[in-house]
């Protein structure tokens, strides 16, 4: 097991780290190598274990968990953050200190499962920085769901649909629902998001080509065999603007 991941548990209440404790030894690939009570033990253990993730609750005495990853962001390479909390009305405060996942209690075996995948892909990441290869981590989406919020890089996403008064993002690890408007994510993430159709927003990483068919419509293909997508008329020139400006020849 010596490629497997560390895992440092944070919660003052004793059955909640051996909940978690079970669920992290239960999958393949990760293992616990320690607990604690609060944010200061929490920063010490992080000095002297170096954890790969680090499992922290938020509401504890003393430094609480919040104060904690403040702190540790400020390493030169801290821990792969995940909250474990009963509170859901943290999770922005949990966005601005790069939280991976922030997980509501009882923390769910699937759910748990799928924030340590993630991690150990942002630690990667975080690594390539420190060795100048990336400028800097990928920017992420807060959306909140029926399991807590749920992050999700913005580099992921395949494109936004809306459907009646939701939208589904569609990304490289599944589907979200989100209470987003196009609008808003138009907005706020123009250089990420190009919008194809009055429904749909496509993410420009995974944009190919556009082709038109034999009865006149526009389609955008997308990388990686992801599939194509119709764009309206009034976005078709759009499109095309944006490939000229980005695709080479």
């Amino acid at each position: 097991m010596n490629d497997s991941r560390s895992v440092l548990i944070t919660d003052d209440e004793p059955l909640a780290r051996q909940r978690i404790r079970r669920l992290v030894e239960a999958l393949p690939g990760y293992r616990v190598c320690g607990e604690s009570v609060d944010g200061d033990s929490t920063l010490r253990q992080v000095a002297e274990l170096e954890p790969d993730i680090l499992l922290l609750d938020i509401r504890m005495p003393g430094m609480d968990g919040m104060e904690a990853a403040n702190r540790l962001s400020q390493l030169s390479n801290p821990p792969a953050l995940i909250f474990c909390t009963a509170y859901d009305h943290y999770a922005i405060q949990a966005f601005d200190v790069q939280a991976i996942a922030y997980l509501l209690k009882p923390v769910r075996k699937e759910a748990l499962a799928e924030a340590l995948a993630r991690a150990g892909r942002v630690n990667r990441v975080q690594l390539q920085t420190l060795n100048g290869q990336a400028s800097q981590s990928p920017e992420q989406l807060a959306v909140r769901t029926h399991r807590g919020t749920e992050l999700i890089d913005l580099s992921e996403i395949l494109y936004c649909e809306a459907d009646q008064k939701y939208v589904t993002i569609h990304h490289s690890r599944g589907e979200t629902v989100c209470d987003y408007t196009l609008k808003e994510l138009e907005n706020s993430y123009p250089r990420v998001l190009l919008r194809t159709h009055r429904n749909t927003l496509v993410g420009v990483r995974f944009i190919q080509r556009l082709k038109r068919t034999a009865d006149g419509q526009n389609l955008v293909v997308l990388r990686e065999g992801q599939g194509e997508l119709p764009v309206s008329r009034r976005h078709a020139s759009n499109v095309r603007h944006w490939l000229q400006e980005h695709q080479p020849g």
